[in-house]
């Protein structure tokens, strides 16, 4: 990268930058080029399979079976009151 191509690169974005930031501009921009090609180097000669993590991702849910759930019975058993086969709760929101 070049101070030319800088300037270049700044008139096209129509960016005002002072000869000091076209002077830095130049080493940073060359730096990230530089590492750019040598990442693209290192992927272009290996056989990569691209991935979307950096480890394997293996999916830790179980199996979806259906279960049978519980007997109406045995639940009205289990519950500590029960009216009309049905559940007895305290009121929560006021008298009737």
């Amino acid at each position: 990268m070049t101070r030319a191509d800088v300037a270049h690169l700044a008139h096209l974005t129509r960016l005002a930058l002072t000869d000091d930031e076209l002077d830095t501009y130049v080493g940073q921009l060359s730096v990230i080029l530089d590492s750019v090609a040598t990442v693209s180097a290192v992927v272009a000669g290996a056989n990569i399979v691209p991935t979307t993590h950096a480890v394997p991702v293996t999916n830790v849910y179980r199996e979806d079976v259906i279960v049978p759930g519980l007997e109406h019975n045995a639940a009205m058993a289990a519950a500590p009151a029960v009216e009309d086969g049905r559940f007895r709760v305290p009121q929560i929101l006021g008298e009737e």
